[in-house]
């Protein structure tokens, strides 16, 4: 749609609790005709920069917080439930546990990126996750995977909404509340969540259709760290 507004500002809701944008002094609406109203100052500036870099059409796809508040206010909040399964599920089948028996040297390198954050995952979340070559699934220990449960619930709508995004596009619910929690940086994530990917373009050369998907996964990523640190601060 064409840019439809000349002002963009922040300003406190007080009634919701948190921060609302204007555009021309009218409210941000998401899909679903709720006001947007993000629980930190810091995030509503950042939605209210992709609005003010919008050009004279307006972007979706450049405008990842604005999408990731949406999702917390029309989805999250409504079927939170729902959502914290959804997510919660990827630990009983995480992109880590399931690693390469050959080459050797993509097997050394799975062992050294990914072992150390289901270590993370055994210390902190208190979620020891078993381990397989191939593809063919295996039953994680079901205390772990309660802990895992209790770690996605505890966070708060947008937390939620992020982690989400994270683990729908890295495959692993490790790498995702690893980069919650500050574990790791966005950098680290994306080197965890594409070393096959990574390793496959090395071997064989760049493909255009996975250069595409790993742009995607990439661009979700930064948008969930992005959030996670303008939620922490």
């Amino acid at each position: 749609m064409k840019r439809f507004y000349s002002t963009v500002a922040v300003q406190r809701d007080t009634d919701r609790g948190g921060f609302g944008v204007t555009l021309d002094g009218r409210p941000v609406r998401t899909p679903a005709k709720a006001a947007l109203c993000a629980p930190s100052h810091g995030f509503a500036e950042a939605v209210a920069a992709e609005w003010s870099e919008q050009d004279d059409e307006i972007d979706l796809s450049a405008m990842p917080l604005t999408t990731l508040a949406c999702t917390a206010i029309d989805l999250v909040t409504v079927k939170r439930v729902q959502v914290v399964q959804e997510v919660a599920a990827f630990g009983g089948h995480d992109l880590l546990c399931y690693r390469a028996e050959t080459p050797a040297d993509l097997a050394a390198r799975q062992n050294a990126i990914w072992q150390p954050l289901l270590d993370w995952a055994a210390l902190s979340l208190d979620a020891p996750l078993k381990i397989t070559s191939g593809i063919v699934s295996i039953a994680q220990p079901p205390a772990a995977l309660d802990s895992l449960h209790g770690a996605v619930d505890n966070l708060a709508h947008f937390e939620l909404a992020a982690l989400s995004c994270a683990v729908n596009a890295g495959g692993s619910l490790v790498i995702g509340l690893a980069l919650h929690a500050g574990h790791i940086d966005t950098a680290q994530a994306l080197a965890a969540a594409q070393l096959d990917e990574i390793y496959q373009a090395e071997r064989w050369g760049e493909d255009s259709d996975a250069t595409r998907r790993r742009d995607s996964v990439a661009a979700d990523l930064v948008a969930a760290a992005r959030a996670f640190e303008l939620l922490r601060a």
